[in-house]
Order: structure tokens, then sequence, then C-alpha cells
């Protein structure tokens, strides 16, 4: 994506993932902030202020712009910005965008090849359109905490990461590319909305639809080998362990590994996938017996040898350490201009030509201001009266707004 420029306009968690993960594509990122900064600049640790370890992850590749929007010249400055713009990409409502005079109209006017792509809680059409989101909202909307439940917890819980704007800036990034083939083809840009609640929506129903998937019902919904209590990872002598046969060789294989060949063809629960799905609380439970009488590492060796999918509990910290990212140098540690050493996530994803690879790192709040506003064409003394009207913000090392 060299030579692609987006306009930045997130914050917090969503908007922010999916932008870098178009700079670590090659895009020219400027990632437009008020003179307060994104919010998850104050989220630590951190070893210095508005530097915070979740956005050191969610934000390299990009150039920090400080423009207050609500200010007419910083309105007039972003349409600039656009004029010469591939794709902006906005997380707020659009009835905040429409305040801001920077609606999808307001912007074509400028730039009838932009890629205007929003990423917000509701499609626009039904009863939520105006309402706020955030990953717990949509969590709940989408019956995750519910599912939780179901599979054994004490109460319903939030999945404990941020699901929701991370699967649906993936999601994002990948309409945002098909938009961009699609003008490619055809000259002309187009909107894109990306609603959080109706991508969760597929994702959630497209494994628990189950029996509501047909007219009339043929069961209730939900997928019962996802929701059994006994889904868990099995405990060992010593600690935990993680295994998934699935299909029917694997299972033959299992039980002859554990020295129970005879289950498969004595017990018509455990003959087949039907059967299997049918009774699956009672086949995780016998494995979590059987795998309770040995340790982890036996167990580990007896069921690689008989090819059964397997693999150990990881914490934090033992995933932080896994010998496999280290050995591909996943996790690489950088020297940040103002942070010093830092860790680095890498690029999941192997490209035999155009690799995509972490760029410059995350930017202190306004660094690239003034670089950003003359590359679009603004004075010397244009951006000083921005400056001085509270307009933008020159934060380069050393120099304080």
């Amino acid at each position: 994506m060299v030579g692609v420029r987006v306009i930045d306009l997130t914050t917090v968690l969503m908007g922010p993932f999916a932008t870098q993960m178009l700079g670590d594509m090659g895009a020219d990122v400027v990632k437009v902030e008020s003179a307060d900064g994104d919010t998850v600049r104050r989220v630590g640790p951190s070893r210095h202020p508005e530097m915070g370890a979740i956005f050191l992850q969610g934000n390299r590749g990009k150039r920090s712009l400080v423009l207050d929007l609500k200010n007419p010249e910083g309105r007039k400055a972003v349409l600039k910005l656009a004029e010469g713009a591939d794709v902006l990409v906005y997380n707020i409502r659009p009835q905040a965008m429409a305040r801001l005079g920077l609606t999808y109209e307001d912007v074509c006017a400028v730039n009838p090849r932009i890629v205007y792509a929003g990423m917000f809680g509701y499609d626009q059409r039904g009863p939520y359109a105006a309402r706020p989101a955030y990953d717990d909202l949509i969590q709940a909307l989408v019956a995750l905490p519910t599912l939780v439940q179901m599979a054994g917890a004490d109460r319903p819980r939030y999945v404990p990461l941020a699901i929701a704007d991370r699967y649906v800036a993936a999601i994002g990034v990948g309409t945002i590319l098909g938009a961009l083939f699609h003008r490619m083809k055809t000259g002309r840009g187009q909107r894109v909305d990306i609603p959080m609640f109706e991508t969760m929506a597929q994702m959630v129903l497209g494994d628990h639809m189950g029996g509501r998937t047909f007219d009339p019902p043929l069961g209730p919904p939900g997928y019962k080998r996802s929701l059994s209590p006994e889904r868990v990872p099995y405990r060992t002598q010593d600690g935990y362990i993680c295994v998934l046969a699935y299909n029917d060789k694997q299972w033959r294989s299992f039980f002859a590994a554990v020295g129970r060949p005879e289950l498969p063809d004595a017990d018509p629960r455990f003959a087949d996938v039907g059967s299997r799905t049918v009774h699956i609380d009672e086949l995780y439970a016998l494995i979590a017996e059987i795998l309770s009488t040995r340790p982890t590492t036996e167990w580990l060796e007896i069921l690689d040898r008989a090819d059964i999918p397997v693999m150990p509990l990881h914490t934090l910290d033992s995933l932080i350490d896994d010998p496999h990212l280290a050995a591909i140098g996943f996790l690489e540690t950088v020297e940040h201009p103002s942070e010093g050493p830092i860790r680095s996530i890498g690029v999941p994803t192997i490209w035999s030509e155009t690799q995509a690879t972490p760029g410059r790192p995350a930017p202190r709040l306004g660094e690239h201001s003034l670089e950003v506003l003359r590359e679009a064409g603004y004075s010397a003394q244009e951006i000083d009266r921005l400056l001085a009207d509270g307009v933008t913000a020159d934060g380069r090392e050393g120099v304080h707004p």
C-alpha cells in the first residue's frame, strides 16, 4: 500500500488498530488528534505521560497531527488533507461527523475518489443508529456474556479482551481494501460503513444459529460442543493441557493412545461425530478423568506421537515467552525515540513479495503536525497562525505546545 494516504480520525482501540494494520502494509497514516490526544495514550503502564502501553501497541506506523476539528480552521485543514488522501477513517458516531461538517458528502465534494470508512456501533437504518457503542456493550448485545455463562461460568461475563474492537477492526481493513480495489477498477470512491453490532452478530450467529437456521425451527440456537461446561483445558497431575480430537480418525487414535481403543465401537455415544456432539458433555468429562492421571509433559509426548492436536495451556507471561514466537521473531525489541526499548508485536501474516512490516514507532502527540501541514500546502505564516490560535500544536521532542 505504499503511496496510499490514510486520514485517521479514530481513537481508543477499534479504529486505531485498523489503521495500524493499514500502516503495517505501507500506507501513510496521518493520525488526527485533539489537543488532549487519544484517550488511550493515558492508559498505563507508561514511562512517560501520554505514551501508554496500549497506545504504543496500536498506533505504530503513524504520524500525529493535532487539529481542533470544532474550529472552522481545523475542519478546513482536514478537508485540505482529504483532497490528496485515498482513505478517511473515523470511529465516532456519524451524527458527530455531521456536526463537525465532515460527512461523506462534505469530504466527497473535495475528493470524489476517496474511500470514506466509518467504524461505529450500528447500521444507520435501524433504531439503534444514534446510540453509543463500546466493546462491552457490543459483547452484551451479541450474547457473548450469556454464552460464557451457558458454558459454565457462575454468571454472565465479558470475554476478557476487546474482542469486538479487534474483530471489527480486522473486518474494517478488509472492507477498506475492497473499496480501494473497486476504485482501482472503476475510478470511483465510496462510503463504507463497518458497524460493530452487525459484524459481531454475524460472527456469533455463524456458530450459534443452530436449529433456528430453519423455518420453522428444528431446535434452539446454540452449538452444543462450544457451549459444553466440560469444554475446558484439562487438568493433569501437575497442570493443564488442551486437547482437541475432532474427526473419527483422531478420536480412534486418541482412545488407542490412552489405552481405551475399544470405546468407539463399544459405546455408541462416541461412535461418530453426530453421536459425539449429542453426548459431548459425557465425552469431555471422560477425557478429563483420563487426563488427570498423568503429568502434562507425559501426555504431550503420548498425544504428539499419536498425532492428536494438543498444546499446553499458556499464561500471559508464558505466551510472551513462547519459544515458537521467539523463533520467528514475533516480539521484537525496538528502540523508541522517546520511550526507549519496547517490545513490538509483529505482523502475523507472511507475504512472499511485499511483506507487511511495522514502520515508524507510535508518535508523540502532535509530533508531525508541522510536517503534515506543510505537505498539505500550508505556508509557514499560516502554520504559525494555526499554532497561535490553538488549532494545532507542535509536539516535536523538546517543543512544548
